[in-house]
Protein backbone atom coordinates (compact mmCIF):
# COMPACT_ATOMS: atom_id res chain seq x y z
CA UNK A 1 0.00 0.00 0.00
CA UNK A 2 1.30 3.44 -0.94
CA UNK A 3 1.93 5.88 1.82
CA UNK A 4 1.07 9.55 1.26
CA UNK A 5 4.79 10.24 0.80
CA UNK A 6 5.10 7.50 -1.88
CA UNK A 7 2.14 8.89 -3.79
CA UNK A 8 3.55 12.39 -3.59
CA UNK A 9 6.96 11.39 -4.94
CA UNK A 10 5.42 9.56 -7.89
CA UNK A 11 3.18 12.48 -8.80
CA UNK A 12 5.70 15.27 -8.28
CA UNK A 13 9.19 15.00 -9.63
CA UNK A 14 12.25 17.21 -9.99
CA UNK A 15 13.39 18.84 -13.20
CA UNK A 16 16.31 16.39 -13.46
CA UNK A 17 14.03 13.39 -13.22
CA UNK A 18 11.63 14.88 -15.78
CA UNK A 19 14.54 15.54 -18.15
CA UNK A 20 15.81 11.97 -17.86
CA UNK A 21 12.38 10.40 -18.34
CA UNK A 22 11.51 12.60 -21.32
CA UNK A 23 14.95 12.39 -22.93
CA UNK A 24 15.53 16.15 -23.03
CA UNK A 25 17.90 18.55 -21.32
CA UNK A 26 17.08 20.62 -18.27
CA UNK A 27 17.68 23.81 -20.28
CA UNK A 28 15.15 22.58 -22.85
CA UNK A 29 12.52 22.23 -20.13
CA UNK A 30 13.22 25.76 -18.88
CA UNK A 31 13.06 27.07 -22.44
CA UNK A 32 9.70 25.40 -23.09
CA UNK A 33 8.40 26.94 -19.88
CA UNK A 34 9.47 30.40 -21.04
CA UNK A 35 7.87 29.74 -24.45
CA UNK A 36 4.59 28.68 -22.84
CA UNK A 37 4.72 25.07 -24.07
CA UNK A 38 4.91 23.83 -20.49
CA UNK A 39 2.96 25.32 -17.63
CA UNK A 40 4.91 26.92 -14.82
CA UNK A 41 5.57 24.19 -12.27
CA UNK A 42 4.80 24.47 -8.62
CA UNK A 43 7.73 25.30 -6.38
CA UNK A 44 8.84 23.42 -3.33
CA UNK A 45 9.61 25.27 -0.13
CA UNK A 46 13.25 25.06 -1.18
CA UNK A 47 12.43 26.89 -4.43
CA UNK A 48 13.03 23.85 -6.63
CA UNK A 49 10.58 23.15 -9.43
CA UNK A 50 8.06 20.40 -8.68
CA UNK A 51 6.56 18.79 -11.78
CA UNK A 52 3.42 16.73 -12.12
CA UNK A 53 3.41 13.35 -13.85
CA UNK A 54 1.87 14.73 -17.05
CA UNK A 55 4.95 16.84 -17.78
CA UNK A 56 6.95 13.90 -19.12
CA UNK A 57 4.17 12.96 -21.56
CA UNK A 58 3.85 16.57 -22.70
CA UNK A 59 7.60 16.79 -23.30
CA UNK A 60 7.54 13.57 -25.30
CA UNK A 61 4.68 15.01 -27.38
CA UNK A 62 6.71 18.17 -28.03
CA UNK A 63 9.81 16.17 -28.95
CA UNK A 64 7.90 13.92 -31.39
CA UNK A 65 6.21 16.95 -32.98
CA UNK A 66 9.61 18.62 -33.41
CA UNK A 67 10.94 15.41 -34.98
CA UNK A 68 8.12 15.72 -37.53
CA UNK A 69 9.22 19.26 -38.30
CA UNK A 70 6.60 21.26 -36.44
CA UNK A 71 7.73 24.68 -35.27
CA UNK A 72 7.27 25.71 -31.66
CA UNK A 73 4.29 27.82 -32.73
CA UNK A 74 2.82 24.82 -34.52
CA UNK A 75 3.37 22.67 -31.46
CA UNK A 76 1.70 25.30 -29.30
CA UNK A 77 -1.33 25.14 -31.62
CA UNK A 78 -1.37 21.33 -31.53
CA UNK A 79 -1.25 21.37 -27.74
CA UNK A 80 -4.16 23.82 -27.65
CA UNK A 81 -6.10 21.72 -30.14
CA UNK A 82 -5.48 18.57 -28.12
CA UNK A 83 -7.94 19.88 -25.55
CA UNK A 84 -10.46 21.32 -28.05
CA UNK A 85 -13.23 18.71 -28.08
CA UNK A 86 -15.20 20.36 -30.90
CA UNK A 87 -12.53 21.18 -33.48
CA UNK A 88 -9.62 19.11 -32.17
CA UNK A 89 -9.27 16.16 -34.54
CA UNK A 90 -10.24 18.07 -37.68
CA UNK A 91 -7.88 20.94 -36.88
CA UNK A 92 -5.03 18.63 -35.91
CA UNK A 93 -5.44 16.81 -39.23
CA UNK A 94 -5.43 20.14 -41.09
CA UNK A 95 -2.22 21.18 -39.30
CA UNK A 96 -0.59 17.84 -40.13
CA UNK A 97 -1.66 18.15 -43.78
CA UNK A 98 -0.19 21.66 -43.94
CA UNK A 99 3.04 20.36 -42.41
CA UNK A 100 3.15 17.55 -45.00
CA UNK A 101 2.72 20.08 -47.83
CA UNK A 102 5.63 22.08 -46.42
CA UNK A 103 7.81 18.95 -46.18
CA UNK A 104 6.96 18.05 -49.79
CA UNK A 105 7.81 21.60 -50.91
CA UNK A 106 11.17 21.40 -49.13
CA UNK A 107 11.88 18.00 -50.70
CA UNK A 108 11.25 19.48 -54.16
CA UNK A 109 13.58 22.37 -53.33
CA UNK A 110 16.28 20.00 -52.05
CA UNK A 111 15.93 17.87 -55.20
CA UNK A 112 16.38 21.00 -57.33
CA UNK A 113 19.50 21.90 -55.31
CA UNK A 114 20.80 18.34 -55.73
CA UNK A 115 20.41 18.53 -59.51
CA UNK A 116 22.22 21.87 -59.62
CA UNK A 117 25.09 20.62 -57.48
CA UNK A 118 25.38 17.46 -59.56
CA UNK A 119 25.63 19.55 -62.75
CA UNK A 120 28.37 21.69 -61.22
CA UNK A 121 30.28 18.66 -59.95
CA UNK A 122 30.01 16.94 -63.34
CA UNK A 123 31.30 20.11 -65.06
CA UNK A 124 34.32 20.38 -62.75
CA UNK A 125 37.45 18.49 -63.88
CA UNK A 126 38.80 18.50 -60.31
CA UNK A 127 42.12 20.06 -61.32
CA UNK A 128 43.50 23.23 -62.84
CA UNK A 129 43.53 26.85 -61.79
CA UNK A 130 40.93 28.19 -59.37
CA UNK A 131 39.99 30.98 -61.76
CA UNK A 132 38.67 28.36 -64.17
CA UNK A 133 36.73 26.32 -61.62
CA UNK A 134 33.14 25.98 -62.91
CA UNK A 135 31.78 25.62 -59.37
CA UNK A 136 33.36 28.85 -58.14
CA UNK A 137 32.39 30.68 -61.35
CA UNK A 138 28.77 29.56 -60.96
CA UNK A 139 28.67 30.61 -57.32
CA UNK A 140 30.23 33.95 -58.28
CA UNK A 141 27.52 34.52 -60.85
CA UNK A 142 29.69 33.85 -63.91
CA UNK A 143 28.45 30.34 -64.69
CA UNK A 144 25.35 29.03 -66.38
CA UNK A 145 24.20 26.84 -63.48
Amino acid sequence: MDTPIDRQTTRHITIGAVARRAGVGIDTIRYYEREGLLPEPQRRASGYRDYGSGTVERLRFIRRAKDLGFTLEGIRELLALSTDRERGVKSVKQRAEARLREVERRIRELQRMKRGLKQLIDACPGHGELEHCPILRALGGEGDA
